[in-house]
C-alpha cells in the first residue's frame, strides 16, 4: 500500500476546517448586518456574539483532538505504518468530524454532538493504539 494515501483523510479534514471558516465568516457578517453586533465585537473572543458563537466554537474544536490525528497520520507515514486498518480508522475519524461539525453548526443537539465527538475520540485512540502496535512490530 502506498504510504501517501494517509494524506487524503488529512486533506479531507483540512477541507472541513476551511468550510467552517466560510460558515464563521458568513455568520459573523450576518450578525453585523442584522445589527446584533458591531465589527468591534470581534476584537476579543470573549465578546463573540451568540449568532456566530457555535461556528467560532466549532472552529476551535477543529484544532483540538484533530491535532493528534494529524500527528498520528504523519507518524504512520514516517514509519511506513500506513495500512488498510490505519487508513480506515483515519477516514472514520474524519467522517466523525464532519458529522460533529454538521450537528454543531445546524441543530446543535448536545446528545448527538457528544456521540459524534466520543466516536471520533475513540477512533483516534484506536489509531494511536494501532501506531503503537506498529512500532512494537505487532501490526
Amino acid at each position: 500500500m502506498s504510504q501517501t494515501v494517509i494524506f487524503w483523510p488529512m486533506l479531507a479534514h483540512v477541507l472541513l476546517v476551511f468550510i467552517v471558516y466560510v460558515v464563521l465568516a458568513q455568520r459573523r457578517a450576518g450578525v453585523v448586518r442584522s445589527g446584533e453586533a458591531k465589527p468591534a465585537a470581534y476584537r476579543q473572543r470573549a465578546s463573540e456574539p451568540e449568532g456566530s458563537m457555535t461556528a467560532a466554537n466549532n472552529l476551535m474544536n477543529q484544532f483540538e483532538a484533530p491535532v493528534l490525528f494529524h500527528v498520528c497520520c504523519l507518524a504512520l507515514h514516517a514509519t511506513a505504518g500506513v495500512s488498510i486498518v490505519a487508513l480506515a480508522l483515519a477516514w472514520l475519524f474524519v467522517l466523525s468530524r464532519y458529522v460533529h461539525a454538521w450537528i454543531h453548526l445546524t441543530t446543535n443537539r448536545l446528545k448527538q454532538r457528544n456521540y459524534a465527538f466520543r466516536s471520533g475520540l475513540g477512533l483516534l485512540a484506536l489509531m494511536w493504539i494501532w501506531f503503537t502496535l506498529h512500532l512494537a512490530g505487532l501490526a
